[in-house]
């Protein structure tokens, strides 16, 4: 259910974007290198400049993480507000023939 206030109640699962980010860093590393030793300047920087990138994301990811809670609210913590009069029911069944 959509509610309109995702973007202020939006979830993130931090510690799988720091993996993912930590994947990332290991092959911008690599790539930079490689590039660099085959004589690929061009392709080196662009590597360089993904390094240059995945680390920032990373010290933001470990920023979010040492925050606490605030940033990463539990499972009991629903991203959106539960509607009026909770779920609804099947009711009777129908007949799909008259």
């Amino acid at each position: 259910m959509r509610t309109g206030s995702e973007p202020a109640t939006a979830r993130s699962a931090l510690r799988a974007r720091f993996w993912l980010s930590v994947w990332g860093l290991v092959w911008a590393i690599f790539g930079t290198a490689a590039f660099a030793l085959a004589g690929r300047p061009g392709w080196a920087a662009a590597c360089g400049v993904l390094w240059l990138v995945a680390t920032i994301d990373m010290a933001m990811i470990l920023r979010h993480i040492r925050q606490g809670p605030h940033y990463q609210p539990g499972p009991d913590i629903p991203p959106y507000r539960p509607p009026d009069g909770g779920p609804p029911s099947p009711g009777p069944p129908r007949h799909r023939h008259p």
